[in-house]
C-alpha cells in the first residue's frame, strides 16, 4: 500500500514480470491473470530508468518457496552494482525490549542491514535479540551471502488491517538515497491512500 501510495504511478512504470506461487496460503488456480492479487508477486521496472525494479509481494512465500524465489529473481539480475532496499510490516508483539511494550509508540520503524550497505538509514537500527523473519529475512540473508549491499526497513504495528499510520510510517524513507528521486506528488499519494483505506474497509468488513 505504501508503494502504490508514494512511488508507483501507472504512467512511470510497467509491469515486466510476475511470479506465481501455490501453497497453504495462496489457494489460486488462475494461471493467465497478471493483476495483483493474494497469489502474485509483480515486477515493475521504472520506465526512464529501466535499471530500477520494484517488487511488490502481496502473497505468503513459504520456507520451502523462499529459496527457489530468491534463485528466479535474482538469478536473472546482475549481481554487480545492484542495491536492495527492503519493506516490512509485523506485529508489535514480535519486538523484543525490555521495556514494556505497552510503553511503545507504535508503529515505529527499525533497520537491518547488510554488512556492504554503507550509506545513512532512515531509522534506528534493529537491536539484538530481535530477529527478522520469512521472505524479508530470505532476501537480507541472500544479500549478505553474494555481498549485496541491502536494507531492511521494519514496521512494527499494533493493527491487524491497513491503515493510514501504519502505511505512513514508512514515509521517513522517502527522503532516502534511493527512493527520493522516485516519490510522487504529495497531493496525488494523499488521494490513492484513501482509495487504498476505503478498499481494505470494504473487504474487512464482518457481517452477522
Amino acid at each position: 500500500a505504501f508503494l502504490s501510495s508514494f512511488i508507483l504511478d501507472s504512467v512511470c512504470w510497467e509491469v515486466v514480470g510476475v511470479v506465481k506461487l501455490w501453497n497453504e496460503w495462496c489457494r489460486t488456480s488462475s494461471t493467465t491473470n497478471v493483476l495483483p492479487t493474494d497469489s502474485f508477486c509483480l515486477f515493475y521496472r521504472l520506465i526512464a530508468d529501466p535499471t530500477v525494479l520494484l517488487c511488490q509481494c502481496s502473497c505468503y512465500v513459504a520456507e520451502d518457496q523462499q529459496f527457489q524465489w530468491l534463485e528466479k529473481v535474482f538469478g536473472s539480475m546482475q549481481k554487480k552494482g545492484l542495491q536492495v532496499t527492503i519493506l516490512s510490516t509485523c506485529p508489535v508483539a514480535d519486538y523484543k525490549t525490555q521495556e514494556s511494550t505497552l510503553t511503545l509508540v507504535s508503529p515505529f520503524l527499525k533497520a537491518l542491514k547488510t554488512k556492504e550497505f554503507q550509506e545513512q538509514v532512515c531509522c534506528p537500527l534493529l537491536e539484538q535479540p530481535n530477529i527478522v523473519r520469512d521472505l524479508p529475512a530470505a532476501v537480507l540473508s541472500y544479500c549478505q551471502v553474494w555481498q549485496i549491499p541491502a536494507v531492511l526497513y521494519q514496521c512494527y504495528t499494533d493493527v491487524i488491517k491497513l491503515d493510514t499510520v501504519t502505511i505512513e510510517a514508512f514515509k521517513p524513507l522517502l527522503s532516502s538515497k534511493v527512493l527520493k528521486s522516485l516519490a510522487k506528488d504529495a497531493s496525488e499519494s494523499t488521494k490513492i491512500l484513501k482509495k487504498f483505506l476505503t478498499t481494505s474497509e470494504t473487504h474487512n468488513n464482518i457481517y452477522i
